[in-house]
């Protein structure tokens, strides 16, 4: 990687995204900010499985579910990537399942849950991201009822973009900052959500870029960036063990979908029509049987830091990972629910475990695996644990460009 294969954002549009970033305003009940979720502390997750978005406190393993008329009402339902080079040029598919993606089916650029109410303006994919938590019941608006914005969505998505945007734009610092950090933008009035997903976009790209681990000293021609074990771990990892076959190129990942088998857990993610407990992956936007349980390759710099893994953070470790890609049915059979990262939450504990405990989804989920079992020994897999921990970076883990803010415009408290 190079500067060259990344977009180039603007800083004060970024300087800007970075109190959004952080601050709560964003939320409906202005009690969670981007950045609860994707924490820089926490490898840019939350260290969680499955997080607790709108109604919890605290952050990651230390996030609890409040227990009162306020509680939440449902875990969210996928594990919290890692926000590490979300600015490549070459990315155009976005979320577990791939739901946004970089495509003129609607004639507005994008592919997206929004369809054709996506609003105008949103200058890249990472952009056209960040609007949607916002508006995602149990990750950042809250139930229906409890403020304007969960009720505007409940009328049509876009509904509640509008209402947000003002909400920032009023605040006379944020009025004065769009002002000077766009230059379409001569008065506060004129700020929409794209102005403010655009300098979401802007922060998270410049803040989380990342290219200069060991792996990228030792492309660059020094042989002693990587060890020994680091460099037996490389020929693995693009020989024996097959792992770039779709971890491949510069992202890591070929932006294609798997089914690995992972363990099932939690209210999982399917269509709007299925009643089951389930995440039917990418099966749920493309409504193809053959997508069933296949879920996005994802980008490994700094993989080390954004556990849990897999897509509802099933395991812990890299170890785990990487022992189930090599044998995902043997796996299964000795995973437990003691692994899964889950606050407590005693009111959704029945269903956290329903998928696990139902034979017949399980032998339906048995049916698709897009690997086959490759054996290695306990050193190759330490070898492999060794070459991922060598894809770490350094100076956008230590000492990122912005940081986290002392305090935001809206005042709220900051999550620290």
């Amino acid at each position: 990687m190079t500067d060259n294969d990344f977009i180039a954002f603007d800083r004060k549009q970024a300087a800007l995204g970075q109190l959004l970033f952080y601050d709560k305003i964003l939320s409906g009940n202005r009690n969670i900010a981007c950045a609860t979720c994707h924490h820089p502390t926490l490898g840019t997750g939350d260290r969680l499985s499955l997080g607790i978005g709108e109604g919890g406190e605290g952050l990651g393993p230390e996030r609890t579910a409040l227990v009162d008329e306020n509680r939440i009402k449902k875990r969210i339902p996928r594990n919290a990537p890692g926000l590490w080079n979300l600015g490549l040029k070459d990315l155009h598919t976005l979320f577990h399942d791939g739901r946004l993606s970089i495509a003129d089916t609607y004639n507005n650029g994008f592919n997206s849950p929004a369809e054709e109410w996506l609003p105008e303006g949103l200058q890249s994919l990472l952009a056209a991201q960040a609007i949607f938590p916002l508006v995602a019941q149990f990750e950042m608006a809250g139930n229906p009822k409890e403020n304007e914005i969960a009720g505007a969505i409940h009328d049509r998505i876009d509904a509640s973009w509008p209402i947000l945007a003002k909400r920032v734009r009023v605040i006379p610092e944020y009025g004065r900052m769009f002002v000077e950090a766009f230059d379409h933008i001569e008065k506060p009035e004129q700020v929409t959500i794209a102005e403010i997903a655009n300098a979401l976009a802007a922060f998270q790209a410049i803040e989380w870029t990342s290219f200069d681990s060991p792996f990228d000293q030792y492309l660059a021609g020094d042989e002693t960036a990587f060890s020994s074990d680091q460099k037996r771990g490389l020929d693995l990892f693009y020989g024996k063990a097959n792992c770039a076959s779709c971890h491949s190129g510069k992202l890591m990942s070929d932006q294609k979908f798997h089914a690995l088998g992972l363990p099932p857990f939690g209210p999982g993610r399917t269509r709007r029509f299925d009643p089951m407990v389930r995440d039917v992956g990418r099966m749920g936007e493309s409504d193809r049987l053959e997508d069933s349980y296949r879920f996005r390759t994802p980008m490994l710099r700094n993989v080390e830091l954004t556990g849990p893994y897999g897509h509802n953070g099933a395991y812990p470790t890299l170890e785990g990972i990487i022992r189930h890609h090599l044998d995902p049915d043997e796996m299964l059979q000795t995973w437990s629910p003691e692994k899964a990262a889950l606050p407590d939450a005693p009111w959704l504990e029945p269903i956290d475990f329903v998928v696990w405990n139902d034979k017949r989804e399980m032998a339906r989920q048995v049916l698709f695996r897009d690997i086959s079992p490759i054996k290695l020994s306990d050193e190759e897999v330490s070898d492999l644990v060794a070459f991922l921990k060598g894809l770490t970076g350094t100076s956008s883990v230590a000492a990122p460009p912005f940081g986290i803010p002392d305090k935001v415009p809206s005042g709220l408290p900051v999550d620290r």
